[in-house]
């Protein structure tokens, strides 16, 4: 009794007398330049994307990024397009007390009112220092520095933000101060206005807050030593707002500003659990079947891989693996598994260290049904514009839309879209455009047409039914009529039905403008971030600028909400519409004869315009190929082989491009230089398939790399079509089964929205406000998380991680599921 006494309070004189702290900080900065401990990592604006909650102080929580975007912001519940800083060269950091200083300003002047996303800042500049220092144990310290007092008139409404990752704490408790309550699941009342911004009221104030508290992994304290915390819910004016921690900079104040300490609970023995990333549909028999195992860095154990074969009286052993290290990617160590000599058709599992993964198929027919087909039953279908779309009891939306459109003003739109002074056509700013209300597909997750998102699906389309003979029909596509009704065949091919209705669109644009538009979208942000029925964008009647306020007639109303159509003048882009127009003639020709003929003429015109001012070799070697092909003209076909240089020196641009038309192509040196070129660009790509577990190439910028691996895959389909000789299936393949649930991160789910045992099901697509999905859609995926985190969030706001496409995701993972099956076939 007497020794258990005596050692806590040796402990506290040695604190009293010296002065000194009881413990060392746990928190380390290692070599990637993040603080970091068993369980406990903090970054320190190490990523670059403040809109997508991706940037600023972080924490990362037994492996689970819980709160992030640490930093000074001018409203207490900031949107997509709230002002945000600029970082002011890279963090330093202080050796001999551990501090890394971020030192940032406002206004970003690359975002103010220019470029891509523009934002609209206020008249106010100041510089500032974010530094963040390691305490006892796992706690650390979070400082604000002022370069100077703010302005009195914007005292009282800076403050230092801290946001919570919200799926993770709905229905978990927080405690401030005195006060206790629940995260809620939705936004709630009571509101106030803060200064000009109409927020939910904070859930709590006071000096220090405790989330989580009965979760040990989760649990996180914050505590203010410069002033008063605010618990807001984000949600309240932003739909995709995250929990914000706020406290406003002390007035007058530049050192300490805002001062935190904040406290995560760590679990010192945590470890990473091993995760077994396999496909979620399965494999045919004689493909390649390499199972990824990621683990903790510090766990290099490898365990066997037990195979299960389902069986009607349950799970049945079959085999055991002996895993390879493969060694250190990302933040993780990795070990891989082949099971190429898995043949026998059946259901199979994984087990590994007592857990299980999903169940997967070996079959001949794996991807014959319920894989490549919800993309046309149900994701192209849902995102058709100028259209009513049904399901059974089910209405995907009303008919959309038939207001389009007028012709843009001139400036920089909100999302990107730039109209110069000169239209490029006929038509004045705010004059009626004819021909857009029919055809095209909404993009993304909202509601515009791009010229490139349009091209790209009728392409895609156009090449599936080219390439692998596509003919399936389960809608029923009635254009006279407006409506398409999903799960009722009509007789007819539902890609050829897509083709026509993306090139009422583009031609419709082409016809009227004479040339193609760059895009169709709202005026306003107010109609932009619409989450609900898109029939409520627009009033469907065309402005009549010359009727009273509040009027209407029954073709007309008094109401500016009509899209806008932009032009420009872009060589490239149009040779990339021209290349899309020749093979959608093609396969035209037949089933729609006059269409097709139109959109060939469209092809020799716009090509003719462009070629000789466009820089894009890709561009030009497409254009040409397609045309080349269309055409048999050999003028095309002799430019391309004028074009030898070019096309030697980017054969990776070139290259898939070219394919389509090497078979015209009889000139010999072309052709050898050609070859060795592809030779030594697939050499390069099998070794870069090296760096990384999974076989191919995984650098993602702000996006998931979903979208730009599927691309890769189509390309090394066309590489393969046209030179196998140096171009193996495997990393075609592996592009297919990365989308497919192979990929970084404990989240193993199909990126394909419907498709495998585990699928996406929350989505950034038009339903994202209702947590839903749309089958067939293909979210961008995997994001990494600067430095070295993989992350895929179940949250429908992050567009980086979840947002469908047009024009590549869904199509090209659709290609990429039909060249498997055919590939398999023909063998």
């Amino acid at each position: 009794m007497k020794h258990r006494i005596l050692a806590p309070l040796a402990a506290c004189l040695f604190v009293l007398a010296g002065g000194l702290h009881a413990a060392e900080p746990r928190l380390k900065l290692n070599e990637q330049g993040y603080f970091e401990a068993p369980g406990l990592d903090v970054t320190v604006f190490a990523d670059i994307y403040p809109d997508g909650h991706q940037t600023g102080v972080t924490v990362i929580q037994h492996g689970e990024r819980v709160a992030a975007n640490g930093d000074l912001r001018l409203e207490p519940s900031p949107g997509q397009w709230s002002p945000v800083p600029a970082g002011v060269g890279k963090p330093s950091v202080d050796a001999a007390t551990g501090t890394v200083t971020q030192a940032l300003r406002y206004p970003d002047e690359s975002k103010d009112r220019k470029g891509f996303n523009p934002i609209e800042y206020p008249d106010l500049a100041f510089g500032y220092r974010v530094a963040v220092t390691p305490l006892d144990g796992y706690a650390f310290k979070v400082a604000v520095h002022l370069d100077r007092p703010l302005p009195p008139e914007w005292e009282g409404r800076v403050g230092f933000n801290f946001e919570l990752f919200p799926t993770d704490l709905f229905g978990k408790s927080w405690l401030m101060d005195g006060a206790a309550g629940i995260f809620p699941r939705q936004a709630n009342g009571p509101f106030k206005d803060d200064h000009g911004q109409l927020i939910a009221a904070p859930l709590a104030a006071g000096r220090s807050l405790v989330v989580a508290p009965e979760n040990p992994l989760q649990r996180l304290r914050i505590e203010s030593h410069s002033g008063r915390l605010e618990l807001l819910d984000g949600r309240g004016n932003m739909s995709n707002g995250w929990y914000v921690v706020r406290e406003i900079t002390r007035p007058g104040a530049t050192e300490d500003a805002v001062s935190w300490v904040i406290t995560p609970n760590v679990d010192p023995d945590w470890r990473y659990a091993p995760v077994v990333q396999v496909s979620q549909v399965g494999y045919r028999p004689g493909q390649a079947k390499t199972v990824v195992i990621e683990q903790d860095r510090r766990d290099t154990r490898a365990d066997p891989l037990v195979l299960y074969r389902l069986t009607a009286d349950g799970p049945r052993e079959v085999a055991r693996y002996a895993p390879r290290p493969w060694g250190r990617f990302l933040r993780y160590h990795y070990l891989t598994a082949n099971l190429d000599a898995l043949s026998e058709p059946g259901m199979y599992e994984l087990s590994y260290r007592g857990r299980r993964t999903h169940a997967f198929r070996i079959a001949e027919d794996v991807y014959d049904r319920g894989v490549w087909q919800p993309t046309l039953e149900y994701f192209l279908p849902a995102q058709m514009c100028h259209m009513k779309v049904v399901e059974n009891y089910r209405t995907w939306h009303g008919l959309d839309h038939q207001d389009d459109a007028r012709m843009a003003r001139p400036g920089v739109h909100f999302d990107g879209y730039d109209q110069g002074a000169d239209t490029l056509t006929r038509f004045r700013p705010g004059d009626r455009v004819p021909g857009l209300t029919s055809g095209g597909w909404h993009d993304a997750g909202d509601y515009d047409l791009r010229i490139e998102s349009q091209m790209g699906t009728i392409w895609l389309l156009a090449k599936m039914v080219e390439e692998f003979g596509l003919d399936y029909d389960a809608t029923t596509i009635d254009q006279a009529g407006k409506q398409a009704q999903l799960l009722r065949p009509d007789g007819d091919n539902d890609a050829i039905q897509q083709i026509e209705h993306g090139l009422l669109s583009v031609l419709g644009g082409y016809k009227a403008l004479g040339r193609t538009y760059r895009g169709i979208i709202e005026p306003t942000l107010a109609q932009y971030t619409l989450l609900g029925d898109v029939t409520t964008q627009t009033d469907g009647l065309d402005y009549d600028p010359t009727l009273k306020p509040g009027t209407r007639t029954a073709t007309a109303s008094s109401i500016a909400d009509d899209r806008w159509v932009f032009t420009e003048d872009n060589p490239d882009r149009e040779l990339r519409t021209a290349g899309g127009l020749a093979a959608a003639a093609r396969v035209l020709r037949t089933a729609r004869p006059a269409m097709a003929a139109e959109a060939l003429a469209a092809a020799v015109d716009l090509h003719a315009r462009a070629i000789d001012r466009a820089s894009d070799v890709g561009a030009k070697v497409f254009a040409l190929s397609e045309l080349a092909r269309s055409t048999d003209d050999a003028a095309y076909v002799a430019r391309l082989v004028a074009m030898k240089q070019e096309i030697v020196a980017h054969i990776d641009k070139a290259g898939p491009a070219l394919a389509v038309a090497l078979p015209l192509i009889k000139d010999a040196q072309f052709l050898r230089e050609v070859d060795a070129a592809v030779a030594a660009h697939q050499a390069k790509l099998a070794e870069d398939a090296t760096r990384t577990p999974y076989g191919v190439p995984y650098v993602p910028y702000i996006w998931g790399a979903g979208w730009d691996i599927q691309k890769f895959g189509v390309d090394q389909y066309f590489f393969r079509k046209a030179w196998p000789q140096h171009t193996p299936d495997t990393l075609q393949m592996e592009a297919l089964n990365f989308v497919l649930g192979v990929h970084p991160g404990n989240n193993t789910e199909s990126f394909a929205s419907g498709v495998g045992a585990q699928s996406a099901t929350v989505a950034y697509g038009t339903n994202r406000v209702d947590w839903g999905y749309i089958p067939g859609g293909v979210i961008s995926g995997t994001a990494l998380i600067r430095p070295d985190l993989p992350e895929l969030k179940v949250w429908p706001y992050f567009w980086q991680q979840r947002e469908y496409v047009i024009g590549g995701g869904a199509e090209n993972f659709m290609f990429l599921a039909l060249a498997a099956a055919q590939r398999e076939r023909n063998r």
